[in-house]
């Protein structure tokens, strides 16, 4: 993977579709983080420097798309294209400074060798989707329906939900969009990318 030209489709998408005030102030943030480096998972979908990145482009892509197979070519008057970006690109901001690189003894043939991975070292254990909300928040507003889709966009893999919250049942009833982006990241995470 092309990390600079994955950071550069990532801004681009970004400074075309969110405009709102402090989003200037968010993708600073991004860019003095790990945002751009980091993988999108310690074992699993993306497992690579840039992954987080490409992953939240493959979301916001399949988000898109969901929402004009639903709503047709008029999509905008029902979800605008900032909504869907912010959405699409911001969904996982929980994840950054979120993982570390380390070293294990891996054999090849018949000699061990030391390779990286990446694991988790969660700095601030708020959630995930929450977290990822509380996170935007430190710099720009979102609607409602933003704020309950990014919270909720695990959907049953949620571990309040795995805790026994029926909130999720709720969220998805009144929140459509929530829906959407969850199926988004499924579709991303199981059909775009490589699971390892």
């Amino acid at each position: 993977m092309d990390v600079n030209m994955v950071k550069a489709e990532f801004q681009e998408i970004y400074l075309a579709n969110i405009r709102r005030d402090g989003a200037d102030r968010l993708l600073e943030y991004l860019g003095n983080n790990d945002f751009f480096t980091a993988p999108a998972s310690a074992r699993f979908h993306l497992a690579e420097t840039g992954g987080l990145c490409q992953h939240s482009i493959n979301v916001y892509k399949r988000l898109k798309n969901i929402v004009r197979q639903e709503y047709g070519e008029n999509y905008t008057n029902v979800y605008g294209d900032e909504t869907l970006a912010v959405c699409g690109l911001l969904h996982d901001v929980c994840k950054v400074n979120y993982y570390v690189t380390e070293m294990r003894n891996v054999k090849e043939g018949t000699e061990w060798v030391k390779k990286p991975f990446f694991k988790v070292e969660e700095k601030f254990p708020y959630g995930h989707g929450e977290k990822s909300v509380f996170i935007i928040t430190q710099y720009m507003r979102l609607t409602a329906e933003e704020a309950m889709a990014i919270n909720w966009h695990m959907g049953g893999f949620d571990e309040r939900v795995r805790g026994g919250s029926f909130a999720l049942s709720e969220a998805l009833a009144k929140y459509k969009l929530a829906l959407l982006l969850h199926i988004a990241d499924i579709e991303a995470t199981y059909i775009d990318e490589d699971r390892g």
